[in-house]
């Protein structure tokens, strides 16, 4: 397991419920994709402005994204060398939903995220109009 890739994914979702939208900006890779896919096969993509604009809007309503993160646990991580990835597992709506987070990696230390890859239980509610910023790569298999 490594230790330094957990610390930072403590670190995002840390961020995240702070709703501190500087520190996830930087977290974020400029390349960062956060691909979904759900138990129907409907898959979507989501960019780094697509996310931050999420992030923002809700700062702007004062509401946040989540209340906590006791249920998180990762069960493994692997070294690609110049990246790393770490899997995550947590429960919504009582039933597991499972992350793999792909980071940038230098001199054996994560850097950012370059990619968030999500099997979810259902995500026709990003796939209907109105969720997505327009450009938004969307795909429904």
């Amino acid at each position: 397991m490594n230790q330094a890739l957990v610390d930072s994914m403590w670190t995002y979702l840390n961020a995240g419920l702070a709703m501190d939208v500087d520190a996830l900006d930087r977290l974020y890779d400029p390349e960062f994709q956060n691909v979904r896919v759900d138990q129907a096969g409907q898959t979507v993509t989501l960019t780094k402005e697509q996310f931050m604009a999420r992030f923002r809007a809700l700062r702007e309503q004062d509401r946040k994204i989540g209340e906590s993160v006791d249920d998180v646990t990762f069960p493994a991580t692997t070294d690609l060398g110049d990246q790393a990835a770490v899997m995550m597992r947590r429960v919504k709506g009582g039933a597991p939903v499972l992350y793999t987070f792909i980071w940038r990696m230098k001199d054996g230390q994560p850097t950012t995220i370059l990619r968030e890859l999500t099997f979810d239980r259902d995500i026709s509610y990003l796939l209907g109009s109105g969720h997505l910023d327009e450009g938004g790569d969307t795909a429904r298999r």
